[in-house]
């Protein structure tokens, strides 16, 4: 059995963020191999990232990102459970990531349930205007289909991720809670532009 010292310990916890205990085992089961033990640690935070999704998240950090040439600005407050996690350079690099997204795809609202009614119903009526003259069944499933392909193009959680179009915003940040193993959640962002 190798030995495992409390700095190869402490190392790993602050790349991945991941508790004391957790990377312990994960450096026992990899022999001591550093990159097997951060595999180790997300493979088992995969399976616990959904658990994790309803704990409170009260800690974190407002980053903010300047587009070059300085013509976008976007400022995001990204939530965590602790002060700890909230230092840690992988949550510090989703939140710098999450800010470049915004500055590219100019998300209108975090997720669905925090787009206002009025805006649904506006958009709902347009939906069923262009549906016009199909059986009601029909209706309803073309104006949800529309919304959904809606809530895509506004909601940024739903946004496919612009540094990879094979997942959206929350694939990322879901991927990132089994990574770090606490609940991240977006507070809330404005992005700026000039002219605007």
């Amino acid at each position: 059995m190798v030995e495992i010292s409390a700095k190869l310990v402490s190392e790993l916890r602050n790349s991945t963020g991941a508790g004391f205990v957790d990377c312990k085992n994960a450096l026992v089961e990899a022999d001591g191999n550093f990159e097997e033990a951060v595999t180790i640690l997300r493979k088992k935070g995969v399976a616990t990232a959904a658990k994790k999704l309803g704990r409170e998240a009260n800690e974190g950090i407002i980053e903010s990102y300047i587009h070059s040439g300085g013509r976008i600005g976007v400022l995001l407050e990204l939530n965590c459970e602790t002060d700890f996690v909230a230092k840690n350079s992988e949550f510090k690099k989703l939140a710098r990531d999450i800010c470049m997204h915004i500055a590219a795809a100019n998300p209108s609202y975090a997720s669905r349930e925090t787009v206002p009614a009025d805006v649904i119903g506006n958009e709902r009526e347009i939906a069923s205007a262009q549906a016009f003259g199909k059986p009601q069944h029909a209706i309803d499933k073309i104006v949800e289909g529309k919304l959904d392909k809606w809530y895509q193009q506004i909601c940024l959680l739903e946004q496919p991720f612009v540094k990879d179009q094979e997942k959206t915003v929350n694939d990322y940040i879901t991927a990132a809670i089994a990574i770090i193993g606490e609940n991240i959640r977006v507070g809330r962002f404005v992005r700026f532009q000039i002219g605007e």
